[in-house]
């Protein structure tokens, strides 16, 4: 394949080396952003997602006035979570007891982004964990 003189041997050795140096590097190196991505980038979301909780989701734990702090929180992390994310990984991920982010590779410079509201009910598990109480009583 690389036939020739000495010379012609070496540096094709050295061609061969130093692509696949270069390939090696290619497949390692992360895509640069064009556009810096900072949690003003997604303002138009959290002002979406803050509409949304305030009209549908009642959460003792977590006021309106609260929310908008912890999206901004939970973003930053997010954002965090996908520029330092692995080579062939496609999502940045926060998330609390409340709320999940997560931050999508695209087509275009700028991460997708989707707000989750993790909708739980404390009533529920109140009765789950006394039907398993009663139940427990029956058999002593």
């Amino acid at each position: 394949m690389w036939a020739g003189t000495v010379a012609e041997g070496r540096l094709g050795v050295n061609v061969r080396l130093v692509f696949a140096l270069h390939f090696r590097f290619e497949i390692f190196r992360r895509p640069a952003y064009s556009a810096v991505v900072t949690v003003e980038t997604f303002e138009a979301e959290i002002n979406d997602a803050l509409r949304a909780y305030d009209k549908h989701i009642v959460c003792i734990d977590k006021p309106t006035v609260d929310c908008r702090e912890t999206l901004r929180s939970l973003i930053e992390k997010a954002i965090i979570a996908y520029e330092t994310r692995g080579p062939h990984l496609r999502h940045g991920i926060a998330l609390d007891k409340h709320v999940t982010i997560i931050l999508s590779q695209s087509q275009t410079d700028r991460p997708l982004c989707g707000i989750y509201f993790n909708l739980v009910t404390p009533y529920y598990q109140k009765q789950a964990q006394r039907a398993v109480g009663a139940h427990e009583g029956q058999q002593g």
